[in-house]
């Protein structure tokens, strides 16, 4: 018991560092093949000739994540400042995919931090976003992993994470509804405490988007 604890905490620690070894595309490559031959149809045929190979790649890309280190990726890009107000970056485009299928899921995210006398990159919060969605995974632990890593890195007073999606493993089987969003959040600190703060980020984050039209 005291063992299998213990490697679930290495597990979740490997899941938040990013120190997963890179996929192995020839170990992919056979596997689709089998899959292909498994579901009843021919690998060598014209039009799949090629399709282990193209799985394979995009199995390595869509769960890179797991090879991304969040300091190397941060690469000192905090920077010291006397700004206390919250920083919103939202409407981050992601995807990712479901561990319980395999299928993707896709949406929005965002983000809100109260800084503590620093403040991160912008271009760095998507890319916090890519390193944890580019991996299997599912919304709620997403979510926090998003929250919990910005929270630690910057020593924010407070950070606010809401996520947005659409799950093909419920639009495209089981209960096959198309239209279903789900949205789960993580609010920490000054977002967990003050009813206030979290109520300006959740205004804050659905008004329009620079540039729309009235």
């Amino acid at each position: 018991m005291a063992k299998r604890a213990a490697r679930g905490r290495r597990r979740e620690a490997e899941d938040v560092s990013g120190s997963g070894r890179p996929a192995d595309l020839d170990v992919l490559r056979s596997l689709v093949t089998e899959i292909l031959l498994a579901i009843g149809e021919k690998p060598g045929r014209n039009g799949l000739l090629k399709t282990p190979e193209r799985v394979a790649k995009a199995l390595a890309f869509m769960t890179q994540g797991y090879q991304r280190d969040i300091d190397h990726l941060l690469n000192g890009a905090l920077f010291p400042i006397e700004y206390d107000e919250m920083v919103i970056v939202k409407d981050i485009d992601f995807f990712s995919m479901c561990e319980h299928h395999l299928l993707p899921f896709f949406g929005k995210v965002h983000i809100g931090y109260l800084p503590n006398k620093k403040v991160v990159g912008l271009s760095k919060i998507p890319r916090i976003v890519d390193a944890f969605a580019r991996r299997l995974q599912v919304q709620e632990r997403l979510t926090t992993q998003i929250a919990e890593t910005l929270q630690s890195k910057l020593d924010a007073r407070g950070v606010g994470v809401v996520v947005e999606a659409r799950h093909l493993c419920m639009m495209m089987r089981g209960v096959e509804k198309q239209n279903t969003v789900a949205v789960t959040s993580s609010m920490l600190g000054a977002f967990r405490s003050q009813q206030q703060t979290r109520l300006e980020f959740l205004k804050l984050i659905r008004r329009g988007t620079v540039g729309d039209s009235d």
